[in-house]
């Protein structure tokens, strides 16, 4: 799959590119560029800058779309990806999809009333997961 999106958009196919897509391909999460460094295999030579530098021309070429999340970091997945939210842990920085998304109605009402064409959002809930509140509970109890 990822060969024939590159071709589509007029990219060499690179090892590293490759690398890139298959990570973002087989996740069900956005991912920051220092999560898909993290991910790479002795043999793919590839450092921070060369991602960086190949997810922003994947998202150029429409093939990526980037969202910010609240502690200011840049996240990439697929554009055919369904639209989805995250629930993130703040001690852990694990997150789980929110499938449903709660503020759709609030864009078709903004719309409504402004006039403006809503092109996108994002929203990131944060909270504290099931394990760290027990871990944190447990410090507060001993």
């Amino acid at each position: 799959m990822s060969e024939d999106l590159l071709e589509q958009a007029e990219l060499k196919a690179t090892k590293q590119r490759r690398f890139i897509l298959s990570v973002l391909e087989f996740t069900h999460k956005p991912l920051t560029a220092e999560e898909i460094l993290k991910a790479s295999p002795p043999d793919v030579k590839v450092n921070l800058s060369t991602i960086y530098r190949t997810l922003g021309v994947l998202t150029e070429k429409g093939i990526l779309i980037k969202t910010i999340n609240g502690d200011g970091k840049a996240c990439y997945q697929f554009n055919h990806h369904p639209h989805c939210h995250l629930l993130r842990c703040s001690v852990c920085d694990g997150s789980v999809r929110i499938d449903s998304c709660p503020i759709e109605q609030l864009c078709s009402q903004l719309e409504e009333q402004t006039g403006y064409t809503v092109t996108g959002h994002s929203l990131e809930i944060t909270g504290v997961c099931p394990d760290c509140a027990r871990r944190i509970w447990k410090d507060k109890t001993t």
